[in-house]
């Protein structure tokens, strides 16, 4: 199988409009790493993603009459823009389906280089099912994201490219090359050119605790579907990892790595660092990936690659990466505190943080003898030094709450206001919902569950994403929890209970 895809990598046809992306060495990563860390620039393809590679060779090496049918796929992210861009280049008509729900910054991309945009839906399973429609109604081909040994063969072309970059600049191999993996076509064009000629060279992949869709396949020894697949990290949001990559990547991946969202906020910045590229999520699991296997293995001098495999994020993204980046780090807690509600009791709390940098400080009066803060604190990057600072704390009497972790307080608690609920606010339960972010989708929200209960309490922030976060407070009285449970389940959005919570506890209650 490897010498079939090492053939096919040889021959791909992707130079046409791809271009051999940089080896960057990232001197602070290096430098804190102790190991000598590379990143593969894959956001400085004319896509900003390595997308267009696997692409342009497909469609290079269609026949003619699949070329005068056109082509057609089902994507909202990096794929759509570079088959828009093959496409265009060799003169051939494309269509590309894209949820309803996608950032119009996207559909704007792909239109602008050359494809026609169909609307269609509000998940990527709707926009698929209408390309196959048009696959069997017009005969037009399919090219699918990953799953496909020519899209594998021209992502194999980076493989290539690294091994002969590295042998440029330090006359080696690397150690280990770090792949982000989402339907796993990089992973498996990668781990097919470089293991067929250096076995010993490690490949390993990195997905989103959210979508690890590659970890749970190898620990099942099968391709398995994943219940339900997280949105943060969209470019590699999917629920089974490909059949034809499964087939290389079981046998050549050496280990696959999972990081949370607030770890790829903290890769971002590490790479933005380094380099200036601003990565969106996807691109940024390689990096997070690679800290974790330093930390893990306590490796030193290694010569470490790294794929950011693309930059296509919305600025208004940025936003909340910015917020949590310092989290994803480890190098800043958020926590609720207790201090006795009297003069100089600020001052005095503060005064025990030393010249740790305060990021945050929130508090509202609601009682006479105690108040609850709301406070963020930059700490050192030490392991134990979130541990450190609450067992200060609490070493002088204040009872403190970790709540660094806690997805309530980091995406809706920081930013409301108002307080606790009056005593009059009874039988209320919080719930926590992830809904399609398309116009009018946060009235529907309201209007189906708004005039059955009344609403107590209501947080909405647009994070830049394709789905909208909600935290809502509704009265519910025992004998109506049916109706509500019947509610939730007719809008079928992602949802969880929340009325526990201990942030929701400390400041909301």
């Amino acid at each position: 199988m490897l010498n079939k895809y090492l053939r096919k990598i040889l021959t791909a046809r992707v130079y046409d409009v791809a271009v051999e992306s940089p080896l960057d060495i990232a001197p602070f990563l290096t430098e804190r790493l102790g190991n000598q860390i590379w990143i593969k620039r894959e956001d400085e393809q004319p896509v900003y993603s390595f997308k267009i590679r696997g692409a342009y060779n497909k469609v290079a090496q269609l026949s003619q009459a699949e070329k005068d049918k056109g082509v057609v796929a089902a994507s909202a992210g990096n794929h759509a823009q570079g088959l828009a861009l093959a496409a265009k280049e060799l003169g051939i008509k494309a269509v590309i389906v894209m949820p309803r729900t996608t950032p119009e910054i996207k559909v704007r991309s792909v239109k602008a280089r050359g494809a026609r945009v169909v609307l269609h839906g509000d998940a990527f399973d709707d926009a698929f099912a209408y390309s196959q429609k048009l696959v069997a109604e017009k005969g037009m081909t399919y090219i699918h994201p990953y799953d496909d040994e020519e899209v594998i063969a021209g992502q194999g072309t980076i493989g290539m490219e690294i091994l002969r970059q590295m042998h440029k600049t330090v006359k080696t191999n690397p150690d280990a090359i770090f792949v982000p993996v989402g339907g796993g076509g990089l992973i498996a064009g990668v781990a097919a050119y470089v293991k067929a000629l250096h076995p010993e060279i490690k490949i390993i992949g990195v997905e989103s605790t959210e979508s690890a869709c590659l970890a749970a396949a190898l620990d099942a020894n099968e391709r398995v579907i994943l219940p339900q697949v997280g949105i943060f990290a969209d470019g590699v949001a999917v629920a089974q990892i490909g059949e034809h990559t499964w087939e290389v990547a079981k046998d050549h991946v050496d280990e696959v790595i999972t990081c949370t969202p607030d770890e790829l906020c903290a890769a971002i910045k590490d790479t933005f660092d380094d380099t200036r590229a601003v990565c969106e999520p996807a691109g940024s699991l390689a990096v997070a990936g690679m800290k974790k296997y330093i930390e893990r293995e306590g490796c030193e001098g290694q010569n470490l690659v790294a794929i950011l495999s693309g930059a296509n994020v919305n600025f208004d993204r940025l936003r909340y990466i910015s917020e949590v980046a310092e989290i994803g780090e480890g190098r800043e807690v958020i926590l609720a505190a207790t201090i006795p509600e009297r003069p100089g009791s600020f001052q005095k709390f503060c005064s025990l943080l030393g010249k740790r940098p305060i990021t945050e400080f929130n508090y509202r009066f609601s009682d006479p003898d105690k108040a609850r803060i709301y406070v963020g604190v930059k700490v050192g990057g030490e392991a134990d030094a979130r541990q450190s600072l609450v067992d200060q704390l609490k070493g002088e009497d204040y009872p403190v709450l970790d709540i660094t972790d806690d997805d309530v307080a980091k995406y809706h608690i920081r930013h409301m206001v108002g307080g606790h609920a009056p005593g009059k606010v009874t039988n209320e339960r919080i719930y926590r919902f992830e809904f399609p972010e398309r116009p009018g989708a946060l009235l529907n929200f309201l209007k189906t569950l708004g005039k059955r209960f009344n609403i107590s309490l209501f947080h909405y922030r647009n994070h830049g994403a394709a789905y909208g976060r909600v935290l809502i407070g509704l009265e519910v009285p025992d004998e109506r929890i049916q109706e509500l449970q019947e509610q939730i389940d007719k809008l079928g959005y992602r949802f969880w209970e929340e009325t526990d919570n201990p942030a929701y506890q400390a400041f909301l209650r």
